[in-house]
């Protein structure tokens, strides 16, 4: 009897490990139809983006696809920075796990837009290759 009782908990622990990759394995696949066609795209738990063309859309990711989407052409944004914690990240931060990442897309008429980010090295990517868009943009329309 007290051998079950303390495999009990090891057997739980098990059960959920299984449906909470199963879980991520769905939102994973939903995401992938919902990202098919883009230019470029990212998943992480926090949250989705896709660039089509020159409009950006992100949201939440679940089970059922996306929620929560929003939609911003980049023609509309005049600038694009990075936050840790709410601050304006400086050459040479080091940012430690856990710490709130954003992509932050100021635009105009729109005030801005916060897109969350798990890592930090993707989300200077994705800074680099939107300002590189947004530069594109602005010397095809002078």
């Amino acid at each position: 009897m007290e051998h079950a009782l303390t495999w009990l908990p090891l057997l739980g622990t098990f059960l959920w490990l299984a449906w909470a990759g199963s879980n991520e394995y769905q939102k994973v696949q939903a995401y992938e139809a919902w990202a098919a066609g883009s230019d470029r795209s990212k998943y992480d738990i926090r949250a989705v983006l896709a660039q089509r063309g020159h409009t950006l859309t992100w949201g939440k990711p679940t089970r059922q696809g996306p929620v929560d989407l929003t939609s911003l052409a980049l023609t509309e944004v005049d600038e694009i920075t990075l936050q840790v914690n709410g601050a304006p990240v400086s050459a040479g931060i080091y940012v430690k796990r856990g710490q709130r990442i954003d992509l932050v897309l100021t635009a105009p008429g729109n005030g801005s837009h916060r897109i969350p980010f798990i890592e930090f090295p993707m989300a200077q990517q994705w800074k680099k290759a939107l300002q590189e868009s947004l530069q594109a943009l602005k010397s095809a329309s002078s």
